[in-house]
């Protein structure tokens, strides 16, 4: 199937022919028809299998209609982190390049003045953390009343970030009649019980996270004292040919540390974590999408929603405790059809976490070494 097969509007097509965007993957195959068809959608998909696309092209394509002046806000997409939110408008922007369809963020952290200033001058699409939302809303700069289309994504990271109860303040303040679209990448009690409370008889799209990462991803384990971690992390990023690497670490003290390790070495890295102001983060990710530096280390505040086109390698410096956090982290690289590698160290500490991870898998990972 090609994205032509989807009826997607020329203006659309040419933004992904540009990207090299050329067949839609599995949910954006199931999921562009129904959300172009106005029924309600409950897909329950992991980051890195195209799940933005699959809601921001519908849309583009029914919102691209409209072209008045001081336009009310259409549609919104409601996301758990700034990082996410930042990602989500890329993907707009990259999509909508060749309509008249406006965009615009309202996040936390920084001056809300020039979101607001944006708002002012109208816009079709708004990507918003609820915390900020609320605000603009108690504030009077954002109204809803005219939207047409709620998305709520990453839903059970808004479970585990404590923002349930903010999307339930939120929930009456959106016209009843209006399409939602519901992505979650795991459906915990919580979220089946808030899926029922604002779906309407939705279709139900669900891609497996095993299949799609066994399918794109070469997955390795190297075995090694705790205390010789930094030493193989330095040695296996000398030797690998990967431009970008993207190292996931535990704790936001051992990325800052790993770093300092790393760039001592000669290799180029930066920490990203939610003690480094959103200035410094947003900062952090342009130098690593745009290879002023090799190495950025994450703790899992960057393991979902991050979409860094061309990473090829992934390296989990420390081994995550719940197994779904490491298909959400390798999820980073063998994006959008390319191939990838994640490289995972296990100290004996880990040897728990590796083999629930492998029984989730369903497969032992390879060893090198």
């Amino acid at each position: 199937m090609t994205f032509q097969d989807l009826n997607i509007q020329a203006p659309i097509l040419k933004a992904l022919e540009e990207k090299k965007y050329v067949a839609p993957t599995p949910i954006q195959e199931k999921a562009i028809p129904v959300a172009m068809s106005q029924r309600d959608l409950l897909g329950c998909a992991q980051t890195g299998t195209g799940k933005t696309a699959a809601f921001a092209i519908p849309i583009i394509q029914q919102l691209s209609k409209y072209q008045e002046k001081n336009r009310p806000i259409r549609a919104l997409i409601l996301t758990p982190t700034r990082e996410l939110a930042i990602q989500i408008d890329e993907c707009f922007s990259h999509y909508a390049k060749y309509t008249h369809v406006r965009h615009s963020l309202a996040y936390g952290g920084v001056n809300q003045t020039p979101q607001v200033e944006k708002l002012k001058k109208g816009v079709d699409v708004l990507i918003a953390t609820p915390g900020r939302l609320l605000d603009l809303i108690a504030q009077g700069f954002v109204k809803l009343d005219a939207v047409k289309c709620f998305v709520l994504d990453e839903a059970d990271k808004m479970l585990s970030m404590g923002f349930i109860h903010d999307i339930k303040r939120l929930l009456p303040k959106l016209p009843p009649k209006k399409q939602t679209l519901f992505f979650s990448a795991t459906m915990p009690p919580e979220i089946i019980a808030l899926s029922k409370s604002i779906l309407h008889n939705p279709v139900k799209i669900e891609i497996s996270p095993e299949s799609s990462v066994v399918d794109t991803i070469d997955q390795y384990v190297y075995y090694v004292e705790k205390d010789e971690k930094r030493a193989l992390l330095v040695s296996v990023v000398k030797n690998a040919k990967a431009n970008s690497i993207l190292v996931f670490s535990r704790t936001k003290y051992g990325a800052d540390r790993i770093a300092r390790t790393l760039n001592r070495a000669g290799i180029t890295s930066e920490a990203l974590h939610s003690n480094k102001s959103q200035n410094s983060r947003q900062r952090t990710l342009t130098n690593f999408k745009s290879g002023k530096i090799r190495v950025m280390i994450a703790t899992d505040i960057a393991a979902r929603g991050l979409d860094i086109s061309k990473l090829p390698l992934v390296i989990n410096y420390d081994l995550p405790d719940i197994p779904e956090t490491y298909i959400h982290r390798i999820g980073r690289t063998g994006r959008a059809g390319e191939t990838g590698t994640a490289l995972s160290f296990c100290s004996q500490d880990e040897m728990k976490s590796l083999l629930v991870i492998q029984k989730m898998l369903g497969f032992a990972i390879p060893v090198v070494g």
